[in-house]
């Protein structure tokens, strides 16, 4: 082209450097080879948390070898190129990983790149910021701090009555209110959760106070229970009609419109099974096991005799008639009789993960009815469905790279839905991703705990399931890259068509923006599958897609002013806030994603990436069970394999406790009858470890996968 020139940002490792001639070459991820240059007017930078301060700590160059390369700067014809080649030389230096945003020119058969921002992903060579122990903790708490004072006004202690009159979904681009005062339900459980993670990760009051006070909100304003009390259905949201809150019972979203949207019930118990982890407070078990039984009994695609809806074709329907309570009501339209990803998968991040996280080992308590060993073998079982049914349904089969999305009834995929028709989520790609290697994790331990009780059978099945679940896992890890990701910048792309038209690997189905929630999905499902095994061939490519991902969030996604998070960006990292993506609180919103991402970001970095010194391989987590009949708290973070972590420490109300068994993640609370604060820390464990054959031991149950398969 002729005289074209653009701003354009590039991501990659430093292959080599040319201070003489003011030159650089960049690898990027997709392996190229790209040739930038360094101008008077570029200037450096080191990755900034949000909110953080300058972080610029690279140390300055010996004056004898810089003039021995570019000689002396009272010599130099041209004052300002010297400068600009000194800094070249101070900041760069094979394997450092920058960002650079700079003007790219084009003229005929010539083109060239001209560096304005070079940001340096650490101020130490071959580091990255996001890696260090306190960058997702600083993270975290200036996110969720920055929430509490926009949304209480600075109060320190929330109550109950604060959400009822502070609490909304919207909220401006700077934390304002709107026009609209909707509160939720999902969203706000979305927010729980985010809260609940931020007090997990930094034992803050503030932030157990929220907590404890939005669990008591969500319930008492949106809860529906049924006549018997077996059932529990939860409102969409709230709105004040000018004298008082109107309730609002079916959804209002634009996809799900005057139904009962499944993944909306699934998500109003995102956050409380997170508090639930913290606080063991039965009576918030008291509301989870009651919306799991509305999805077993209204959702559920079991065969039920006379029924012909219902024909045991396995999973959820996505959608229920609020009216009917059916699944087959031709007021759903579109919805009608249909399973998605939705209904499907997200039973496993939003609830499910966190359950069983705390009833598995069963509780230790007063009553002996039990109780807790059924609800354990309901968890299992709800598990156990969504699994198959994404290893079954949703993998490509029809030459795409990317899954089926929505289906029919019985499992045929539906590619003429709405707005999604043939076309790939990079995100939710990644999330199944991500997910199923969480859960062949746990199938790990449940193979460790059936190998140790003898039973062959359900070792072997559980082998296998977890053989399955990383194989696929890596399938869609591995195609993502091939299409979903930005080998130039990093990052993830958003809608895809499943079947490119265009004669290239990737067509857009609108534009080349990538929106945050995505981003969080790739750095998950990235850095946990570059935790499975040390000698994958593939390990080392994961870690890199995880990196530059992780990258692309801490360098674009940051709003430093706000000190919150952008919804949407360009390709580049330029923030999109029009046509409502600056709205702050929005349904998608809700602090969750990011709070997520915070939260097991911290926990896989610290598990599976090796740092420096052995003081980075620990990390801390705090419970306050609160009192009750449990003698027992579970204390693993995440499903993490056995031999992938152990028990340094406990504290109770500050004082230290004897570990009796520091591979054994439930712990005796008895001694803490009144209820307190519990403090964990953990150690990570890998295969360089200092005690291999302890590791060997504890991962004797995952000794016969083979993962090449």
């Amino acid at each position: 082209m002729k005289k074209k020139y653009e701003s354009m940002t590039v991501t990659g490792h430093v292959e080599s450097v040319e201070p003489e001639s003011a030159k650089m070459i960049l690898k990027l991820l997709s392996g190229d080879l790209f040739e930038v240059f360094a101008s008077c007017t570029t200037w450096y930078e080191v990755l900034r948390n949000i909110g953080d301060e300058n972080r610029d700590r690279v140390k300055e160059l010996d004056v004898k070898d810089v003039e021995a390369r570019l000689g002396k700067r009272d010599e130099a014809p041209d004052k300002a190129m010297w400068d600009a080649k000194r800094a070249l030389m101070k900041y760069l230096r094979p394997d450092v990983m920058v960002s650079i945003r700079g003007v790219y020119s084009e003229n005929n058969d010539k083109s060239s790149f001209s560096a304005r921002r070079v940001v340096l992903m650490d101020f130490e060579p071959r580091a990255y910021g996001w890696e260090r122990t306190h960058w997702w903790l600083q993270q975290i708490r200036t996110l969720f701090e920055q929430w509490l004072d926009v949304l209480f006004e600075d109060k320190r202690e929330i109550t109950e009555n604060d959400f009822a009159y502070f609490y909304r979904t919207n909220i401006d681009f700077l934390g304002g209110k709107t026009s609209n005062d909707t509160q939720e339900c999902a969203t706000l459980s979305r927010f729980l959760y985010g809260l609940s993670s931020s007090y997990l990760l930094t034992g803050s009051d503030r932030a157990f106070s929220a907590s404890k006070a939005c669990a008591t909100y969500l319930i008492n304003a949106f809860s529906i229970l049924s006549h018997d009390h077996m059932y529990c259905f939860w409102k969409f949201g709230r709105r004040h009609d000018g004298k008082s809150s109107m309730d609002i019972m079916s959804s209002q979203n634009e996809d799900d419109k005057g139904s009962y949207a499944l993944y909306e019930q699934i998500y109003a118990l995102a956050g409380l099974a997170q508090y639930y982890r913290i606080t063991q407070d039965t009576s918030i078990l008291f509301y989870i096991t009651r919306t799991i039984n509305s999805f077993e009994k209204f959702f559920r695609d079991t065969k039920r005799e006379g029924d012909p809806c219902f024909q045991g074709h396995g999973g959820y329907f996505s959608h229920i008639d609020p009216i009917t309570m059916r699944p087959d009501a031709d007021a759903l339209g579109k919805n009608k009789m249909r399973k998605n990803w939705n209904s499907i998968g997200d039973h496993i991040p939003a609830y499910l993960v966190n359950l069983l996280l705390a009833i598995d080992p069963v509780p230790k308590s007063t009553s002996n009815d039990g109780s807790w060993a059924k609800m354990l073998d309901l968890c299992r079982t709800i598990l156990d469905d969504c699994v198959d049914n994404i290893l079954t349904h949703f993998p490509p089969t029809d030459g795409s790279l990317f899954v089926n999305e929505r289906f029919l009834a019985d499992w045929t995929p539906d590619h003429d839905w709405g707005w999604q028709q043939n076309r790939g989520i990079v995100g939710h790609n990644l999330k199944i991703s991500w997910n199923l290697t969480r859960c062949a994790h746990y199938y790990c331990y449940l193979e460790q705990q059936a190998h140790l009780d003898g039973n062959k059978i359900k070792e072997r099945d559980y082998q296998e399931r977890a053989a399955s679940c990383y194989k696929t896992a890596r399938l869609l890890g591995n195609n993502m890259d091939q299409v979903g990701v930005d080998l130039v910048r990093g990052g993830v792309f958003d809608a895809l068509e499943r079947d490119p038209s265009n004669g290239m690997p990737t067509e857009f189905a609108w534009e080349t923006t990538k929106d945050f929630w995505q981003q969080e999905q790739a750095i998950l499902a990235y850095y946990i599958m570059a935790g499975v095994d040390e000698a994958l061939p593939e390990n080392s490519r994961y870690l890199e897609l995880a990196r530059y991902c992780a990258a692309f969030w801490n360098l674009y996604f940051m709003d430093q002013e706000n000190r919150k998070i952008y919804f949407r960006t360009t390709e580049s990292g330029r923030p999109i806030v029009q046509e409502g993506f600056g709205i702050q609180g929005g349904h998608a919103i809700a602090g969750y994603h990011s709070f997520e991402l915070n939260y097991l970001a911290h926990l896989y970095i610290r598990t599976f990436i090796p740092q420096s010194g052995s003081s980075g391989d620990s990390f801390c987590i705090t419970f306050r069970p609160c009192k009750s009949e449990l003698k027992t708290l579970n204390v693993l973070p995440d499903f993490f394999r056995p031999g992938d972590l152990k028990i340094m420490g406990v504290k109770f109300n500050g004082l230290p406790q004897a570990v009796s068994d520091e591979h054994r993640f439930q712990i005796d609370i008895t001694d803490l009858d009144e209820g307190g604060e519990v403090e964990i820390e953990f150690l990570a464990l890998r295969p360089s470890a200092r005690n291999p054959d302890q590791i060997l031991k504890a991962r004797s149950g995952i000794k016969g996968i083979n993962f090449s398969k």
